[in-house]
């Protein structure tokens, strides 16, 4: 490709609106540009390292036996009915009704659509097990769009679906899946762990994430290093403290005047966190049928511990939560900096599986200005839900060994679900067994974001003159730049390296050598040449690799070779690290 014919141009500063490296990098060096909130056009340079990665993903999925469809963006809504998930996600799902009235949505997701395609195409066990998957857009109105192709609305995924008999079955192709995912995470040149997650609304009974660890991730990994433990935040269990004996004490209101902190209690009452009980307020959208209801929640947690909301959400089912307004809270009968529930009435109680087994702790006498002491569960407060309520974090102890936790922050790029019959189910998607008795398909769901991916790898390799591409996923594999006295030369290596199957970025342009290098580093094709009146007086053409190894002049009837040579090097390397990789649950 010639850059004075590519479409798209290169930029000294980046959007003001960027937060992180990879979303500046891909604006300046023409990859990408937004069209509004979320929403972004591949330009040519892009739109080819994306090809890359999804001929990477096509390649993996086809190994472990996946057959490529293609599945519509736009559903008619009956099918995301039959599931229920029409009426239990929020405003991420977009819904308007076609021209005859008819409920529809853009597709967040495919399994509705493979559960519909399974109980219209799959009748008996002989057929299964199977695999399919595709590449396709997909659209999530979040509400906070961020960082360019790290978090989007409208975005391409590999998502595949398996199909299976029995769930014997279904660990097979799930296991299939985990160590696929390493094996295209590590050809694109991406460093990943993968942890245990929820499983949120996909639903199931598994699901494991894999994550590019970095600080500009808004997921928390918990990290066992002793035991090699890991889990996303939202689910990560540890090792709660013993709780102490005794008998209960005599309920007792006192007078705690301008503490509506648990710090501001401590140290009014002397006393430390741990002997307190702390409420926490929220708002839960819980459905009902179809129609979805909104249900005051009072959460209870030791007070030196912090609450999980994805732990909470899980425990009451709820759609979404949010903090509970003042008006709310007092209209249970509770006091906001004062609250408990004792007293509380026509909301959800849900306490922390350690509150039980604590004794005569210190916690709100819902009134302006007094709590109470020595209050016990089951005698002066008892609840709906039990369970593990507690956000894990930096040096909570391993529920697994002796180790100390520690958290890292993510990004995560993957994602696979043992769904188990959840949408199989919904829509009658059945085979007949050996015996000739209907069963449920068993599906498990895979999925990828081919942007994002794109972008983590941005965010692992660049450095201040710009993106560093692993060669895989890189746009061309040589940067070849002409200069005065040079272009002659560089006409025919171009055409030499064309005619050996090398992709070959050409600056032809008229400009500045200066301007020149400084769009090669910004682009970040790994292997640049440079032909010059003075690299031929020198004896050759000028070579380097973008990751910084300068090679000096080679003779120009090396020069082919040479380039292949630094392909096939770079090429390994990635190929050296895909490795089998043991599972963990």
């Amino acid at each position: 490709m010639r850059m004075g014919q590519m479409f798209g141009r290169t930029l000294r500063e980046a959007p003001a609106d960027a937060e992180t490296a990879s979303h500046g990098l891909l604006v300046r060096a023409g990859f990408i540009q937004q069209l509004g909130a979320g929403v972004y056009s591949l330009l040519p340079l892009g739109k080819r390292s994306i090809d890359k990665i999804e001929a990477i993903l096509r390649e993996e999925m086809v190994k472990i036996g996946g057959q490529e469809v293609l599945m519509p963006v736009v559903n008619p809504a009956d099918v995301w009915k039959e599931t229920r998930r029409f009426y239990e996600i929020g405003d991420e799902m977009s819904r308007f009704h076609d021209r005859v009235g008819r409920d529809m949505v853009l597709a967040m997701t495919h399994e509705e659509v493979v559960a519909d395609l399974t109980r219209k195409v799959i009748h008996s066990y002989k057929q299964l097990p199977l695999l399919v998957f595709h590449i396709q857009t997909k659209w999530r109105d979040d509400a906070r769009p961020r960082a360019g192709l790290i978090r989007v609305r409208e975005f391409t995924m590999k998502d595949s679906y398996s199909l299976d008999s029995s769930e014997e079955g279904l660990d097979t192709q799930y296991r299939a899946h985990y160590q696929a995912y390493f094996d295209i995470f590590n050809r694109c040149g991406l460093p990943t762990v993968a942890v245990l997650s929820d499983v949120g609304m996909m639903g199931g009974k598994m699901a494991h994430e894999y994550m590019y660890l970095t600080p500009i991730g808004e997921d928390t990994i918990i990290i066992c290093d002793s035991c090699g433990y890991h889990a996303n935040r939202q689910i990560a269990q540890f090792r709660k403290p013993e709780p102490e004996g005794g008998d209960p004490a005599e309920l007792r209101k006192i007078e705690t005047p301008g503490t509506t902190t648990i710090e501001e209690l401590c140290e009014f009452l002397k006393i430390d966190a741990s002997r307190t009980l702390k409420a926490v307020f929220m708002t839960a959208t819980l459905v009902d049928g179809e129609e979805e209801v909104q249900k005051l929640v009072v959460a209870m947690i030791r007070g030196d511990m912090e609450l999980n909301e994805t732990k909470l959400a899980n425990l009451v089912k709820a759609k979404e939560l949010r903090p509970a307004h003042e008006e709310e809270i007092k209209a249970a009968g509770a006091y906001p900096g004062y609250g408990s529930p004792i007293g509380v009435e026509g909301a959800l109680i849900a306490v922390d599986d350690l509150v039980p087994d604590l004794r005569n702790l210190v916690t709100g006498a819902n009134e302006e200005g007094f709590h109470v002491e020595n209050a016990n569960y089951g005698r002066d407060f008892e609840a709906d839900f039990v369970g593990d309520l507690i956000a894990a974090g930096e040096g909570s102890l391993c529920a697994n060994c002796d180790g100390t936790l520690r958290a890292t922050r993510a990004v995560e790029v993957g994602n696979i679900f043992k769904l188990g019959t959840r949408y199989t189910g919904s829509l009658g998607a059945t085979f007949l067994d050996d015996n000739g008795k209907a069963q449920q398909v068993i599906m498990g769901s895979y999925g990828i974001g081919v942007g994002r991916l794109l972008a983590c790898a941005v965010e692992e390799y660049h450095d201040d003159k710009g993106v560093i591409w692993p060669i895989s996923i890189a746009p061309y594999e040589v940067h070849l730049v002409a200069l005065p006295g040079g272009e002659e030369e560089a006409d025919r290596i171009y055409e030499n390296l064309s005619a050996k199957g090398v992709e070959v970025l050409y600056d032809d342009r008229k400009e500045q050598a200066g301007v020149k290098f400084n769009d090669a580093d910004l682009i970040g094709v790994p292997i640049r040449v440079t032909a010059s009146k003075r690299s031929l007086k020198n004896g050759g053409l000028e070579m380097k690799l973008r990751r910084g190894d300068d090679l000096g002049v080679v003779p120009v009837d090396d020069a082919v070779d040479k380039v292949l040579e630094l392909k096939s090097t770079l090429e390994q390397e990635l190929a050296d690290r895909v490795k089998p990789v043991e599972f963990s649950d």
